[in-house]
């Protein structure tokens, strides 16, 4: 099974509402999706979106990568040499870990598919169900505890809030959502790198003083400064999660190495896909730290990679892999389903996608 093309397409989705981060605002899911053909027919699904204030990619560039740097290398290389052409996708190019992703994605849907096996059993296949919690977007505090009130309706058992973009109103969107929901529902927050050390330390005592049970806390600082989200864990008793710190498996060694997180988020789009994710859980498995699988707003084909991995994979505990389940519609045909809360794999070969509508070429 002999690599001979690589089609670059896009789609836009509309979300159910909008997605509102410290960091940017999206009313439209628009993704790169890459179909990678071989000799026998079979064709392998990958996607990116465009995530510029979080990787630094944008639709061109991922597209431009893919297409002039990253592709034409993978042409007449055989599936089975699956690490070698891993090597050879991460090796093309620095940086440009999205278009990295997505052809990473591409090769392992048909790896599994040469080999008549599903991804997540082809990463250990512990489980073939696994819970996600569902993103409430920053809003004011009622607005939030309103729309945290629907996701529990809706059988979501673990709610992320997004704050970071006023410390000043972040204690009350909390406590407004606590009191809404009530004990028994869990409680993420993402600050997406919005606070800064000692105001982080300060927020965060508070809410465990007025007892809001939070389960973890995502970048409270900004990325680079690895000293700061050190300072953070240090000297809270909630778990802190890098996320935006933890790009590449040097990121997590050294986050590792200084003990300055208690949890790492893992991104295929970070990462540069399966591969490069799959090392940083193992790095974090030795060092005896849990991980979340993340996403950014993929489409269900990087969703369904991202949940593969993390079905076969012990030490990926928590999950945050709701973006289709965001998705006013659902143009990919196989792939993950959700159950309530659950994201459902298939039994299918590879990640089990049939094809994508409303697919145009880039």
């Amino acid at each position: 099974m002999k690599i001979t093309a690589i089609e670059i397409g896009k789609i836009a989705i509309p979300l159910k509402t909008p997605f509102i981060t410290a960091l940017r605002r999206v009313d439209v899911a628009e993704d790169v999706v890459v179909k990678v053909h071989t000799d026998d027919g079979h064709v392998g699904y990958g996607n990116a979106p465009a995530t510029v204030v979080i990787t630094g990619d944008s639709h061109e560039s991922v597209a431009g990568a893919v297409e002039h740097v990253i592709g034409p290398k993978l042409i007449g290389m055989d599936i089975d040499d699956r690490e070698l052409i891993l090597e050879t996708i991460q090796g093309a190019m620095v940086h440009n870990t999205s278009a990295k992703a997505a052809l990473d994605i591409a090769v392992h849907d048909l790896f599994g598919q040469r080999y008549g096996l599903p991804l997540y059993r082809f990463f250990g296949g512990r489980r073939q169900r696994i819970a996600s919690d569902l993103t409430i977007s920053v809003n004011p505090p009622d607005v939030m505890a309103a729309d945290a009130i629907k996701a529990v309706r809706a059988g979501y058992r673990h709610l992320k809030l997004k704050v970071g973009s006023d410390s000043a109103v972040d204690f009350d969107r909390v406590a407004s959502i606590r009191q809404a929901v009530g004990k028994d529902v869990a409680i993420r927050l993402d600050a997406n790198q919005g606070w800064k050390p000692k105001e982080a330390i300060r927020l965060i005592r508070a809410m465990e003083d007025a007892g809001l049970a939070i389960e973890l806390i995502e970048q409270p600082v900004k990325a680079a400064d690895f000293e700061g989200l050190k300072q953070v864990t240090d000297h809270v008793d909630t778990l802190i999660m890098a996320d935006e710190s933890a790009f590449s498996p040097a990121d997590v060694f050294r986050l590792l190495s200084m003990r300055a997180c208690d949890l790492i988020n893992i991104k295929l789009m970070k990462a540069g896909g399966l591969g490069p994710a799959s090392k940083i859980a193992a790095m974090a498995e030795a060092a005896g730290v849990e991980c979340m699988m993340g996403c950014m707003l993929e489409c269900k084909i990087g969703i369904t990679a991202a949940a593969a991995l993390s079905a076969g994979t012990a030490v990926i505990t928590k999950n945050d892999l709701d973006a289709a389940d965001l998705m006013a519609a659902d143009p990919i045909q196989g792939g993950i389903t959700y159950d309530e809360d659950h994201l459902v794999l298939s039994d299918m070969p590879g990640l089990g996608i049939q094809g994508v509508e409303g697919w145009t070429p880039f």
